[in-house]
């Protein structure tokens, strides 16, 4: 089993969405706290901050799942600036892809970043069962 996490994030723009993934990781008990965004980039500027680099002691999430396609800064934006962290931080975080995009091309896009999940919506306890299974056991 999967240990309990301290903190999600879920970046989403679709409030629906977000509370029922909200919902489901409540009733699965898998984290300590669920942060929700609605804004990538106010999800970023709360997880890292303005540098990343001056603070790395910063309380990182364990997970982060993010929407591609949002109005503002989108999901491969927030990719993006992600993974121009320095390494200390982003290997505290697992990210995943959360969206309904299942094109070839955002496939390939995401597949760029190392390490990170890509997940098709809904969010099912299935799929997160396996996720932690795969990236937080014996961890």
């Amino acid at each position: 089993m999967a240990r309990k996490l301290r903190n999600v994030v879920l970046v989403d723009d679709n409030e629906t969405t977000s509370f029922l993934n909200n919902r489901l990781l409540s009733r699965l008990n898998v984290a300590d706290q669920v942060h929700t965004f609605s804004k990538a980039d106010q999800a970023f500027q709360f997880l890292w901050g303005e540098d990343p680099a001056s603070n790395p002691t910063k309380d990182v999430p364990e997970l982060v799942f993010v929407d591609l396609k949002m109005p503002g800064m989108d999901g491969f934006e927030f990719l993006k600036l992600y993974n121009e962290l320095p390494a200390s931080s982003r290997e505290k975080t697992v990210m995943a892809v959360l969206t309904t995009s299942m094109h070839a091309a955002d496939t390939a896009r995401v597949a760029q970043y190392e390490g990170v999940e890509y997940l098709a919506k809904p969010l099912t306890e299935e799929k997160m069962q396996k996720l932690l299974e795969k990236r937080f056991v014996n961890n």
